[in-house]
């Protein structure tokens, strides 16, 4: 990969994050001025007596919520992924696994001209790796004790290599507001699913529109374009978790080819990363200390076997990353090495 290339997947991944956030605003605000719309709309010609939705209290709430999630994820989005994780930070490394961790990450910091990301420690015996932050002045790398376990110095040296791909080529930036604004999606079709069937429950009391009064046609069209759009305001609210989940998937799925070839630039040893993989995907449990809403930040699919060896085209497209079978055959092919015996799949 030239130098050129590099940069230009770099700024395009600044743009992506800007657009990121653009995008979430945009979609609070259909959400929010959306409901109000269809729900005044419906109301208009509804009796005095009834209830008439006139201040668009709905679209604040939601745009503010949108701002507020926003600034969140960028400013305090990276240590609540470190904080749910129950990492801890190495200060000063007490130990030859640590103290041997340390130097890789300095060694790695070195040879991708960045400085050092924070280094933490994640208290699970699954081998997994991660990294997070807004930038590589603001970056961290997380690996769990299980890693520290099961790989070699090369092998370690390698997947803190790809981690510091991540970095470097600004994955962090946007798989950590991915992250983010998935959960915040989440909750919001929750809380606004609560919020239709309290309204549902006052709209069979009778307090909710509907009533017989006067109007004619222009109630019955007004009603109708209401009820058009709340439908749709329905449906965004049933699929945007799902297509949310999705593009996370996707973007980190584009990203760890980049990442696999990037990091063997650092490490000049492709080999010692397809190595590692091997022994990761080997291991048959899940990393339980971390959620599927941050698995595409991880190096491989955090979940057990069945969601980690995604076959079809369905599965493939719901993984958090690419087959790693694929990612090896690649590394392999990188080092002009034939590929071992697969292990059995993680």
């Amino acid at each position: 990969m030239s130098d050129a290339n590099l940069f230009a997947q770099q700024e395009a991944n600044r743009r992506r994050s800007s657009w990121l956030i653009a995008g979430f605003m945009l979609f609070f605000g259909w959400v929010g001025f959306g409901g109000d719309i269809g729900l005044a709309l419906l109301t208009i010609d509804a009796p005095p007596t009834s209830y008439h939705h006139v201040f668009p209290f709905i679209g604040i709430i939601t745009t503010v919520f949108a701002a507020v999630t926003c600034l969140y994820a960028w400013f305090k989005g990276p240590e609540r992924v470190l904080w749910s994780t129950g990492a801890w930070e190495i200060l000063e490394p007490t130990t030859p696994e640590l103290r041997q961790l340390f130097n890789v990450v300095e060694e790695m910091a070195i040879a991708s001209g960045m400085p050092r990301p924070r280094i933490w420690v994640v208290p699970d015996d699954d081998p997994n790796a991660f990294a997070t932050g807004r930038d590589p002045a603001t970056a961290s790398i997380a690996v769990t004790e299980g890693l520290l376990d099961s790989l070699n110095r090369d092998e370690l040296q390698a997947v803190i290599a790809h981690e510091m791909a991540h970095i470097q080529n600004y994955d962090v930036r946007l798989t950590t507001l991915l992250a983010s604004m998935v959960g915040a999606i989440a909750l919001m079709s929750d809380g606004m699913g609560r919020m239709i069937r309290g309204g549902a429950r006052v709209g069979a009391g009778g307090r909710l529109g509907g009533g017989r009064g006067g109007g004619g046609g222009k109630k019955g069209g007004a009603g109708m374009l209401g009820l058009v759009i709340l439908v749709l305001w329905l449906l965004t609210l049933v699929v945007a978790p799902i297509v949310s989940r999705v593009l996370a998937m996707a973007v980190s799925r584009k990203r760890e080819f980049l990442a696999d070839a990037t990091g063997s630039q650092f490490t000049r040893n492709p080999g010692a990363l397809a190595s590692a993989l091997e022994k990761l995907t080997a291991a048959s449990g899940p990393t339980k200390t971390i959620s599927r809403g941050t698995a595409h930040l991880c190096i491989v699919d955090p979940a057990a076997q069945p969601l980690a060896a995604p076959t079809g085209r369905l599965a493939l497209m719901l993984a958090s990353h690419p087959p790693i079978a694929e990612r090896i055959s690649r590394l392999h092919a990188m080092a002009f090495a034939p590929p071992a015996a697969m292990p059995s799949a993680r």
